[in-house]
């Protein structure tokens, strides 16, 4: 059975490398009537990747550890829950499940009738840089990367899944995260192919895109929101980012994404940046195979990330050859609108602004995670930089992208403002906003001015939705929605980071603490044992006010397959104003060594990054756009 599914990735290796050489021969010869022997091998290849998928699945519900990969992540006392997502718990795992979403959305992609409205060069194309991606997984998954490998006799047990993935954030996190990056293969593709073609489309790759393009950044921001709760929920240590190598990694296509999905406004509204579109749409595919490359190619030290694989070399060159190929064909791209952009009092210019920003981040991020890499070419000891960099660059940049969001709708697309009243409402909240968190204690200059600007752009939303034109029009109430968003997201983290109260203490039984606005009480103390580890449990007591309200209960626990580490299992009071947080840090003979925090408005952070998440979903189709002054108003 593992020989069959072991040919079926050699099977899917071979179809996509001939597809795509048949591919690239029509075209040198100028034919592209062989097209549907391209379509079959996609197909073909989709289903033996399904195949394989499904024996490795059925390997896991069994706990067939002759696998090596079964044996590697899970053992008999492992939920059947767990059992199965721990698919993509490891790096073969993790590796096959991306090349089957990609695949998937290619062959989904084929269904299509705008696909079908291509010219027939157009789609040739597009299958060639298809298959040689799909030609590539099949390459690493059937070398370096087989998931398999079997082990005979097979071991009576497993060596367990990691505890830190034993989470619902985890389970969910990482799938979507693959969904993000094979959603945006095919308008990357795509964008190259018609570039590529001769042949005139009736359709513009980014309307024939579209879908896969918002579902593909729709996913990608709920993997990162995810991953974000994850690390706030399970690492115990009360944050939620800490600019971590692979955090940053998975950042990088969706800051390249977001900075595409505003080029495409300029495009499609303007008829401008045609060849910049192409190539960031491209380069958010290449970004996502770096992402994979920091976090599989032994280049950064992180608490997820997948060392040891040999795949790291060859996933670097495979990026440094598309790279090439993506800055080559959009350079030579046809622009048939040579006019110069809009200045910056314009929308075009602060869309621009936005973009720039956007790519800036992205290239700070890029730079300082690879920091500890760049620094031994002149020194030994390799240099790392923590999160307090980060939060000195980055957080100021996202203060002025607030600021841009927060005035750009008022702006027209040929400058001056549209509606100087609502501008002035607009301002008129943001000093509002000011003097009221400045009252409030909030005097910190950054945490001040964000948190102002996110109240702001609540504002210049909400005025925006009371228009009809903005409510008539899909694509423009979505865009306002993720901008409210945004603005929730940057509110919460305005909050929870710099005015987290938080202290570490030891406490007996019947002790008293004060954490923020919350009197603590520690109830009790005791010891216990689950089906799989031991536990170290503190009872305690929160009251708020002179009143009680509620008991959590943090532990500390002592996995059987996991001894020589012990896992904080931290609990929370949730609240929409101060949460309370409590992590179980050990015990000091009696004593509970506890750390506690109180993370004001930390909830609103993860109820921005949900409704980010679900509001591009009003965009997937697009209707008419309203004509005169109202198109000029609707389009963000």
């Amino acid at each position: 059975m593992y020989l069959a599914a072991y040919i079926c990735l050699l099977v899917t290796l071979f179809c996509s490398l001939a597809g795509a050489a048949i591919g690239t021969a029509q075209l040198w010869q100028g034919r592209n009537s062989e097209l549907r022997w391209l379509e079959y091998a996609q197909g073909l290849g989709s289903l033996c990747l399904l195949t394989a998928s499904g024996i490795l699945m059925y390997a896991f519900v069994v706990s067939d550890f002759s696998v090596d990969y079964v044996a590697n992540y899970t053992d008999r006392a492992l939920s059947l829950f767990y059992r199965c997502t721990a698919f993509w718990g490891g790096h073969e795992g993790s590796l096959l499940f991306w090349a089957l979403m990609v695949s998937v959305c290619g062959t989904a992609f084929l269904f299509t009738l705008t696909y079908r409205s291509l010219s027939l060069e157009t789609r040739n194309w597009f299958l060639v840089f298809f298959l040689a991606i799909m030609a590539f997984f099949g390459l690493l998954l059937s070398t370096w990367s087989n998931p398999f490998l079997q082990t005979v006799p097979a071991p009576a047990d497993g060596q367990g899944l990691n505890p830190l993935l034993q989470n619902p954030g985890m389970i969910f996190h990482p799938p979507l995260l693959f969904l993000g990056y094979g959603g945006f293969v095919i308008p990357g593709c795509l964008a190259l192919a018609q570039a590529m073609s001769t042949q005139k489309d009736p359709m513009h790759w980014l309307d024939v895109a579209r879908p896969f393009t918002l579902t593909g950044w729709l996913f990608l921001t709920a993997g990162i929101v995810l991953g974000g709760w994850w690390a706030y929920m399970e690492l115990g240590w009360g944050g939620y980012w800490a600019w971590d190598p692979v955090e940053n990694a998975s950042l990088l296509p969706w800051l390249i994404g977001t900075a595409a999905l505003h080029t495409g406004i300029v495009e499609t509204r303007r008829g401008k940046l045609h060849r910049v579109n192409i190539f960031l749409m491209s380069l958010t595919t290449v970004s996502a195979f770096f992402a994979t490359y920091l976090v599989r190619g032994d280049v950064v030290n992180s608490v997820h990330a997948f060392g040891g694989n040999g795949t790291g070399p060859y996933l670097l060159v495979f990026v440094l050859a598309f790279l090439v190929v993506i800055t080559f064909i959009s350079a030579l791209a046809k622009d048939e609108n040579g006019r110069e952009l809009g200045g910056l009092e314009t929308r075009e210019g602060f869309v621009v602004m936005t973009v720039w920003l956007l790519m800036a981040l992205g290239l700070i991020i890029l730079l300082a995670t690879l920091w500890p890499v760049i620094s031994k070419l002149w020194t030994e000891r390799p240099i790392g930089l923590d999160q307090h960099f980060y939060n000195r660059v980055c957080l100021p940049l996202f203060t002025v992208l607030l600021a841009i969001l927060v005035a750009c709708p008022w702006l027209r697309w040929q400058g001056g403002l549209r509606d100087w009243r609502k501008m002035l409402i607009v301002l008129a909240s943001f000093c509002g906003a000011l003097i009221v968190f400045w009252r409030m204690g909030i005097q910190q200059a950054l945490p001040l001015m964000s948190a102002s600007l996110s109240v702001a752009l609540l504002v210049s939303m909400v005025l925006l939705l009371l228009e009809k034109s903005t409510r008539a029009w899909m694509p423009s109430l979505m865009a306002c929605l993720v901008h409210i968003s945004v603005a929730l997201v940057a509110l919460g983290i305005s909050f929870s980071g710099p005015y987290k109260q938080e202290v570490e203490i030891e406490m007996d039984r019947g002790g008293m603490a004060q954490v923020g606005p919350y009197t603590v009480t520690l109830s009790n103390l005791y010891e216990g044992r689950n089906t799989t580890f031991d536990f170290i449990e503190a009872e305690l007591q929160i009251s708020k006010d002179g009143s009680v309200v509620g008991t959590i209960s943090p532990q500390r626990r002592l996995y059987d397959k996991f001894p020589r580490y012990a896992f904080s299992e931290a609990t929370t009071h949730a609240s929409l104003g101060n949460e309370f947080y409590a992590t179980l840090l050990g015990v000091n003979g009696t004593k509970a060594v506890l750390r506690m925090s109180a993370n004001p408005l930390v909830n609103w952070l993860w109820i921005g990054g949900a409704l980010m998440s679900l509001a591009p979903l009003l965009g997937l189709r697009r209707k008419r756009r309203p004509s005169g002054e109202a198109s000029e108003n609707t389009e963000r």
